[in-house]
């Protein structure tokens, strides 16, 4: 096949792009500036613009371009950028994609459970609905803008994925130098719930998005056994061998992120079910936190 994605210098766009390549598929990537070979798209999604003609023959689009949630502090400013860099791009891409005479047969965007809000307990399936803070909003928002490529007969896929967990970036990296020296623990009460997903499992899930055509829609990308925070930090300070008796003090994180960023990713429960993917049988590789965090922090 052939493949472009947006955002293929990320976390997740870089493994997906690493695996579709070593089975033999072409990867296209998205870039902005100028085109320097025949496996680029140009575009500029901030100006609306994009190279639609390019799409012509693609077989795949997978669209995982945004800007970063916990990049820096979330002022009103950066809150527009957050959700305007999703929404603008998704916007573009799926209009180019429903304007083509040959279409991709599937366009697989990327959202996140953000969009369930803080729920407590409640187990969350793909028909639950949105929560009521700035990143639901920021999801709704997201997955709207798809709109274009399923109207237009594309198989669209909403990809609402859980906290990552991969040694070279994301939430765990941030974890493993405190935990290392001893530091680490339960943030808050340690009861809210934390819905995870390796990214071995995170890329083979893309990768079923792409080819099986029963996923369409929302789809959650989460193992299917979440933990409480305190598990997780429980299960991390044993894969380390280092004590978790301690909670991790969340004032220096506020004073430099804000309480509303920190409160947001940190604090809120989200109990989140892989209920479509375990209705097509999906083979999680790693359905249970430990073992993962083994095979992930390996070597490491």
């Amino acid at each position: 096949m052939d493949v472009a994605i947006s955002g293929a210098s990320g976390l997740l766009g870089s493994a997906l792009a690493a695996s579709l390549q070593a089975d033999g598929h072409r990867v296209v990537r998205f870039v902005r500036g100028g085109v320097t070979h025949g496996d680029e798209i140009g575009w500029d999604p901030d100006e609306g613009r994009i190279d639609a003609p390019a799409l012509e023959g693609i077989d795949a689009v997978v669209h995982l371009a945004g800007e970063g949630i916990a990049t820096h502090r979330w002022s009103a400013h950066q809150k527009r950028r957050i959700r305007d860099s999703r929404a603008k791009g998704t916007s573009v891409l799926a209009a180019a994609v429903a304007s083509r005479a040959r279409r991709p047969r599937v366009l697989v965007s990327a959202s996140a459970i953000g969009y369930y809000g803080d729920r407590d307990d409640e187990i969350l399936t793909e028909d639950s609905p949105p929560g009521l803070d700035f990143l639901a909003g920021v999801c709704t928002t997201w997955e709207a803008e798809t709109k274009p490529a399923a109207d237009a007969g594309v198989r669209t896929v909403i990809v609402r994925t859980g906290i990552v967990l991969s040694a070279d970036g994301g939430a765990l990296k941030n974890m493993l130098l405190p935990f290392r020296l001893g530091l680490g623990g339960r943030q808050g009460t340690g009861k809210q719930w934390m819905s995870w997903i390796a990214i071995d499992d995170e890329v083979a899930a893309l990768r079923a998005a792409i080819d099986d055509d029963r996923l369409r829609g929302p789809v959650n990308v989460v193992a299917p056994n979440p933990v409480t925070n305190a598990d997780f930090a429980r299960a991390l300070g044993n894969v380390l061998h280092r004590p978790t008796v301690l909670p991790t003090p969340l004032l220096p994180l506020k004073l430099r992120f804000g309480g509303e960023l920190v409160d947001s990713l940190l604090l809120v429960s989200q109990r989140v079910s892989p209920t479509r993917l375990e209705a097509v049988s999906f083979p999680f590789r790693y359905p249970v936190l430990e073992p993962a965090l083994e095979s992930i922090l390996r070597g490491s």
